[in-house]
């Protein structure tokens, strides 16, 4: 059985949500890249080889930032989600403040819930220019952005899960909480 990195009291439901977060994120990102390559995901190929460099670098970003948002999850039940890496500036060392990573989570929940909203809108209202494609080229689309669907769902069952670990001064089993990174800066230093 293939091992996952995560704490150790975080329950495994939540480490197997945490890294099924990157994954439903890839294929759109695929998609994407797919369109600026000029592959045909589309039923005009020139539509996405077309794109100025401005666009192209936009749609490629677009891609990496949202793979790199998804990322982010995975600190909710690592240990870089407990203590910033040494390597960051300024925040190298000190202790996460549960709260704000909390808050960060379920604030990026609300943005994925209001972006998939504004999308089904404005699919359903036919807002924008649509993209010409066969219906081979439209199932594609589907299946590669239909997974972002489970993206905020995810995110908000691992947030919950590393809140509840982190309420109150309990641990996991009640008692005290948990001391990651031992030897660092105290609690009173947290940011």
């Amino acid at each position: 059985m293939m091992r996952i990195k995560a704490l150790p009291d975080v329950p495994r439901w939540a480490v197997l949500a945490a890294h099924a977060v990157p994954l439903v994120t890839l294929p759109s990102g695929l998609w994407r890249l797919a369109l600026v390559a000029g592959l045909p995901v589309t039923q005009d190929a020139d539509w996405g080889a077309g794109m100025s460099a401005g666009e192209s670098v936009y749609v490629v970003s677009l891609s990496v930032v949202s793979e790199l948002l998804a990322f982010l999850t995975l600190g909710l039940v690592r240990s870089w989600g407990e203590v910033f890496p040494r390597w960051m500036p300024f925040l190298g060392g000190r202790r996460v403040n549960p709260a704000a990573a909390t808050g960060a989570a379920l604030a990026g929940v609300a943005g994925l819930c209001a972006i998939a909203a504004w999308g089904a809108y404005a699919s359903y209202a036919d807002l924008g220019p649509g993209i010409p494609a066969t219906p081979a080229q439209d199932a594609l689309l589907v299946v590669c952005y239909a997974p972002l669907l489970a993206w905020p769902v995810l995110l908000a069952a691992v947030a919950v899960a590393y809140h509840r670990r982190h309420r109150g001064g309990r641990g996991p089993a009640g008692g005290g909480t948990r001391q990651y990174g031992a030897g660092r800066p105290s609690a009173s230093s947290w940011v």
